[in-house]
């Protein structure tokens, strides 16, 4: 009788994240119950928290899968981004992002400073070769069309952009809509103040030319430009953007969400007792549209076009919120994105080189 080799069990690879636990409105008690949170979730991830340790290490309960590192400083809302990330060494935000730059850690998150989590992804982690802008990307909900959520870049990252940077947002935006949605062939579209190809200005004439092109060498599946009152229909899969553009777009579509709830929920309890219960048999149906738009459902934004997964959370995010963002850096890890793009770049190298010039 032949004896059969028992087949080697595969390792689990493990991921490590660098948390910037001082980062957020309420840090370090938020950032701590997220990672907690994220944990119990992610046997696969190991989490080094950098901070003001006599106020980090109180607030955890289980030290698993977690590695304290000690930062005596830590960067405010308020702080000038670009001199912080360079002359503020010790601050929780700038060690977790040199984790990522010297190999000690696989991906960084932060709730803090937007700015100087922008400043430390593109000055310490470093721009992947060939991509002249990395950006700032979020999910928006879709209320019809093909998928739930959307792709939306750039988010504030660059309020002023030329042509090949919202060319090149098209390309990275796809990447995470096809390989982190699982979306196949995402529609880019280009938020633009008519869906003709001619308008707009120069910038954003000259960006259709591109995506264009693009979409005819198989590069991405550009579907023309987009109006912002097309979005949450899903117009498309993923929506190009200059940053001042979609920065206003993004908080134009929560304030009118947020305004739109607060508005029947005052117009239910003001009414009379047929419009009450009417409101308690629409509660359900409110509650779940609530939810839709609710951020913290999607993760945190990323910063696309860097050499390791960055994600920044809101800075009021709560720990549901931040769980959600760490497992979407472990997506991130697992499935490769930062390595897909680095390789389609490199590949593509000469095209992107003259649509840049």
């Amino acid at each position: 009788m032949v004896k059969l080799k028992k087949k080697k069990k595969e390792a689990i690879k493990m991921y490590k994240i660098a948390v910037d636990a001082m980062g957020g409105d309420h840090a370090p008690e938020t950032v701590v119950a997220g990672v907690e949170k994220a944990r119990e979730q992610l046997p696969n991830v190991e989490f080094i928290l950098y901070g003001d340790l006599a106020k980090v290490k109180p607030l955890i309960q289980d030290l698993r899968q977690i590695e304290l590192v000690q930062a005596d400083d830590a960067l405010g809302m308020a702080d000038e981004p670009v001199k912080s990330v360079r002359t503020r060494k010790q601050s929780s935000l700038v060690m977790a992002a040199t984790a990522v730059k010297t190999g000690e850690a696989d991906a960084f998150f932060s709730a803090g400073n937007t700015g100087a989590v922008l400043a430390a992804a593109i000055f310490l982690i470093g721009r992947i070769k060939g991509i002249s802008r990395p950006a700032l990307m979020t999910l928006m909900p879709a209320m019809g069309g093909l998928h739930d959520a959307f792709v939306m870049m750039d988010m504030g990252a660059n309020a002023e952009n030329r042509a090949s940077h919202l060319y090149e947002y098209g390309i990275l935006g796809s990447f995470y809509a096809h390989d982190i949605l699982q979306y196949e062939n995402p529609r880019v579209g280009l938020l633009n103040n008519g869906t003709e190809p001619d308008k707009g200005d120069s910038v954003h004439k000259e960006a259709h030319v591109l995506l264009q092109n693009g979409s005819d060498a198989k590069y991405l599946n550009f579907i023309g430009n987009v109006e912002s009152s097309e979005l949450l229909q899903g117009a498309a899969d993923v929506v190009v953007a200059d940053g001042f553009s979609g920065n206003a777009a993004l908080k134009a579509t929560e304030g009118t969400a947020k305004t739109l709830m607060k508005m029947l929920k005052n117009m239910i309890k003001q009414g009379n007792l047929r419009t009450k219960l009417g409101g308690l048999l629409l509660l359900p149906a409110l509650k779940n549209l609530g939810e839709k738009f609710n951020p913290e459902q999607y993760g945190g934004a990323v910063v696309l076009g860097v050499k390791a997964p960055v994600v920044k959370a809101h800075g009021s995010a709560g720990p549901d919120a931040i769980a959600a963002a760490l497992g979407q850096i472990e997506k991130m890890l697992t499935i490769n994105l930062t390595g897909n793009v680095q390789s389609f770049v490199a590949e593509h190298q000469n095209d992107l080189t003259s649509q840049q010039n």
